[in-house]
């Protein structure tokens, strides 16, 4: 595991959701977002598998950290469209996260994010739209 960039450790503290779900942000700039997060069995569904929610809300902030690092100046962004594409499920360990920009455009900014296990398998594959929002005037 990478020690988390200072900048990066930040946008997790901006975010309870990241907080209660053990989400860390190790490394964020404009072309990548890395973050991991622990197996916890509160975030599990029966048979002890990490809650398919829980991989999705975990994809959906290292997502938005990165069309956050893609956005013109004073813009905001939210989530418009996520699709989830789950290959295994994670039983313990950790899953790791890996995000880059698909698209950065005017009006929406497209990222794509791999959850990987420990054993080096890919978990998922989300694909995110996240709308430009100008500035309040």
């Amino acid at each position: 595991m990478t020690t988390p960039d200072a900048e990066a450790t930040d946008f997790a503290a901006k975010m309870p959701l990241a907080a209660t779900l053990g989400i860390t942000i190790d490394h964020a700039d404009a072309a990548c977002v890395t973050g991991s997060m622990a197996w916890a069995a509160d975030r599990c569904t029966t048979g002890g598998l990490l809650h398919g929610g829980v991989l999705m809300a975990f994809a959906d902030t290292i997502g938005a950290v990165c069309a956050f690092l893609n956005l013109p100046p004073d813009a905001g962004t939210s989530t418009i469209e996520s699709k989830t594409n789950f290959f295994r499920g994670v039983r313990g360990g950790v899953v790791a996260a890996t995000c880059t920009p698909l698209h950065v455009g005017r009006m929406t900014i497209v990222v794509q994010t791999d959850l990987i296990d420990d054993r080096g398998k890919r978990v998922a594959r989300v694909t995110q739209t996240q709308a430009v929002l100008p500035a309040s005037a």
